[in-house]
């Protein structure tokens, strides 16, 4: 890779803050083998807020010509919810067919957990084109007490085989090699049994992974009592969503939370966000700590190719956590501690 052609939509609140730390750690990685044509893009609240737009469709093209996305953050409470949500980071996902949403859960030597001292490390992969989140659904007589809502939750052979591939891959590479389908079979019958039909099918092709599976609610127990048994997870868009912001809880907090949003085909740009929101009451007041950026560009690097700078991204973040301490530092000063270990290593 000698350039990267970088969207870079840094949002609302401490969303330009933690991105600015992020590409900063981005420069000192790449150093100068690398030419970083980085655009930025206006999107979120803001955007909203000043002409009524989430996401035009002119600006939905030019972003499909670049190699990858960095997201900050978007919202904040005058923006009604559903708007930016639907608008804007579903809109992309489903326009860049953003089928497996990967988001790491690793216990940092130096992160408190509130669970003690544990042996943290698993990642999960949902889906993130299916499920529930597709939009299909609606409401008759709203307003009225007779009033009926549904959602539908849209499953399908094709979507979930190629997660599931995915994510037996990544469980192949790991040393445990192992993965846990997590679902709802013994009632959600019709979408559960797809779902674990397939895992049996694909496992079949890796036969060095041992694969088990976990009803949703038997998996929050076992994140919390006994998270060392996990090393894969693969599960669904919603059941997905709720347990990945249960396993940052659990390994020092969403602050410290990395997401990547993957088109495995490689077809469109995939997407790179830290999983926090936009926190627009501590904005501007350098106080956000851009770890989860930092994370999310390691991530980057990795779907890009560059395993080497990746590590070195998230080596550095591994020794500023482990000697961060006590001590209150700035935005900035964190983002300078990290990319200074990287440039040094």
């Amino acid at each position: 890779m000698d350039s990267l052609r970088l969207a870079v939509i840094a949002g609302d609140g401490i969303g330009p803050e933690v991105v600015a730390e992020g590409l900063k750690v981005l420069d000192a990685a790449l150093g100068s083998e690398v030419k970083v044509d980085a655009q930025h893009y206006d999107l979120g609240a803001r955007r909203w807020h000043a002409t009524g737009e989430t996401l035009p469709d002119t600006v939905l093209e030019e972003l499909r010509g670049h190699d990858v996305i960095l997201l900050g953050a978007v919202g904040d409470p005058g923006v009604p919810s559903g708007v930016l949500e639907r608008g804007l980071l579903l809109k992309l996902r489903f326009a860049f067919d953003h089928h497996v949403n990967l988001r790491p859960a690793k216990l940092f030597p130096g992160v408190v957990s509130p669970l003690g001292d544990k042996a943290i490390d698993f990642v999960v992969i949902r889906e993130g084109t299916e499920g529930p989140y597709t939009g299909n659904g609606g409401s008759m007589r709203t307003g009225t007490p007779h009033e009926v809502a549904t959602e539908v939750s849209l499953n399908t052979a094709y979507g979930i085989e190629r997660v599931v591939r995915d994510a037996f891959a990544r469980a192949q590479a790991r040393p445990r090699k192992k993965l846990t389908l997590v679902h709802k079979n013994n009632v959600l019958v019709y979408a559960g049994h797809l779902w674990t039909r397939i895992v049996a099918q694909v496992a079949a092709e890796f036969p060095d992974v041992t694969h088990d599976y976990l009803h949703v609610d038997a998996a929050t127990i076992f994140m919390v009592t006994n998270p060392e048994r996990f090393d894969v997870i693969v599960t669904d868009n919603l059941f997905g969503d709720i347990i990945t912001d249960l396993a940052a809880a659990i390994t020092g907090g969403i602050g410290l939370a990395a997401s990547g949003n993957l088109d495995v085909s490689r077809t469109n740009p995939s997407m790179f966000e830290p999983v926090h929101g936009s926190a627009p009451d501590i904005a501007g007041q350098a106080k956000a700590d851009p770890t989860a950026t930092v994370l999310s560009v390691a991530l980057m690097l990795e779907h890009l190719g560059d395993t080497a700078a990746a590590g070195r991204v998230l080596a550095a973040v591994e020794a500023d956590l482990a000697t961060r301490g006590s001590a209150a530092r700035s935005t900035n000063q964190i983002g300078d501690a990290i990319a200074a270990r990287v440039a040094g290593s």
